[in-house]
């Protein structure tokens, strides 16, 4: 953990006896008891803890902006790549050029990487740049915190508990965010750039799916699963949802959403994203999205524990575990 990491863990477990709790919870362990309507429990290994995928979104935000092709962007990735070796993860920066409307940017994709104990491969995936052009206090909580901040807690409890069958790419991605309007060369060139790696080495056979993560942190969360995803990780999805028992907080959207599991499409990957796109204070706004309002204090432990529960009980049914 860096300095700004151990920070932001220390000013969150000093806000009093409640986050003192917490905060032992974290270094103990804690178990709730079992609910017999729960799935049966799918693995043994550590818990999936919303509290500390908070605690990595604040870390993150801490950080400042993370505009791509900017100094904020090039420490955010060095952040990441500094929490998934902490953790157990064998990660490296992957830096390229691609061509923006503002003329070729550096960007650096964030992989780590787990060893399977058989075939395949599954990438989990999130976006940690910011959209440009709002302001100096911007914090892009949920987007791109909250994905960000659950994909490595994602990475922690796999990374800590038994080998699964396939190996699993944690893939965290520069410059999902356009400078002007999503296009060849502008938006998604993160994403766009390991999908391309992926048929250049011929592993398309391999793919089981590509999982991308996307502000899924909102307090008020109602999870809207586009149509254009593969139909059959939907069914996963939901299902999973269901064994979880948060069905209700899952739903199938009207429409699609260009986002960074598109790429994957295009090149005949099977893929799927969780996105929240209901963010805000009315009933189906979006009024906080790109806007000085994306902030932590919208965000909540509970939404991030919930998304992460159905994230993770998706991967294990992927991997053969019922």
């Amino acid at each position: 953990m860096n300095d700004l990491s151990v920070q932001a863990f220390s000013r969150w477990l000093g806000r009093g006896p409640v986050a003192a709790f917490l905060g032992l919870a974290l270094l103990t362990g804690c178990s709730k008891p079992t609910d017999p309507r729960v799935g049966p429990a799918v693995d043994a290994g550590p818990k999936l803890d919303g509290v500390r995928a908070l605690a990595e979104v604040e870390a993150l935000v801490a950080l400042g902006l993370r505009d791509a092709g900017t100094e904020g962007a090039a420490r955010a990735a060095g952040h990441i790549l500094n929490r998934l070796t902490a953790i157990g993860v064998d990660a490296h920066i992957e830096e390229f050029l691609d061509e923006t409307p503002s003329g070729p940017l550096s960007f650096r994709n964030v992989i780590g990487r787990l060893p399977g104990r058989g075939e395949g491969l599954l990438v989990i995936g999130s976006h940690f740049d910011t959209r440009r052009g709002i302001g100096d206090g911007f914090q892009g909580a949920n987007d791109s915190g909250s994905s960000t901040g659950l994909l490595l807690e994602l990475a922690r409890v796999l990374a800590k508990g038994p080998v699964l069958g396939p190996e699993i790419w944690f893939a965290f991605f520069d410059g999902e965010e356009s400078q002007i309007s999503y296009g060849p060369k502008d938006g998604l060139h993160g994403s766009r750039k390991l999908a391309g790696d992926l048929v250049s080495a011929g592993r398309v056979p391999d793919v089981l799916a590509v999982l991308v993560l996307d502000m899924i942190g909102d307090r008020n969360l109602t999870v809207t699963m586009p149509r254009n995803v593969t139909p059959h990780l939907l069914s996963l999805v939901f299902d999973a949802a269901r064994a979880e028992q948060v069905r209700n907080q899952f739903v199938l959207s009207s429409s699609s959403i260009l986002d960074d599991h598109a790429p994957f499409l295009d090149r005949g990957l099977p893929a799927l994203v969780w996105i929240d796109f209901e963010y805000g204070q009315r009933s189906g706004g979006n009024e906080y999205w790109h806007t000085p309002e994306d902030t932590v204090d919208k965000l909540s432990a509970e939404s991030l524990d919930i998304v992460g529960r159905v994230a993770l009980r998706t991967v294990r049914r992927l991997s053969g575990i019922p």
